[in-house]
């Protein structure tokens, strides 16, 4: 058997990455942190109903510079996943489907999501002092 040269299928070293491409992976990428996040958030849960000692481990760990980091992040997640959910929502009902439309919305969830999770996290700053 002759190997045949052929094209390859179209990957990400072909395409040019745009807004709305980026968003979706970021979508998938973020499903899969609040996985992640949402375990952290058990572990804190069933540290404050075991002990006293369980709980301030805890407490130690998401007052570290690491943990203050991956609450961070789990914020951004949660925000940004939340709006590219909405997004979504609003494709389902038939609207937004141009490409312009589609582009400014993906535009408007990243925007959105990070300066939401700045305003949270200056509040959170301001009111622990």
């Amino acid at each position: 058997m002759r190997t045949v040269d052929r094209p390859l299928s179209p990957h990400l070293q072909i395409f040019r990455p745009w807004i709305t491409m980026m968003m979706s992976i970021a979508h998938r990428i973020t499903g899969g942190a609040l996985y992640f996040g949402t375990a952290l958030l058990a572990w804190w849960l069933l540290a404050a109903a075991v002990s006293d000692r369980a709980y301030d481990a805890a407490q130690w760990f998401f007052s570290s510079w690491l943990g203050l980091l991956i609450l961070f992040g789990y914020t951004w997640a949660e925000i940004h996943h939340a709006l590219g959910g909405i997004r979504h929502l609003v494709w389902d009902t038939g609207h937004g489907m141009d490409r312009s439309s589609a582009s400014k919305m993906a535009w408007l969830t990243l925007i959105t999501s990070i300066s939401l999770t700045v305003i949270i996290w200056a509040a959170i700053l301001v009111l622990r002092g």
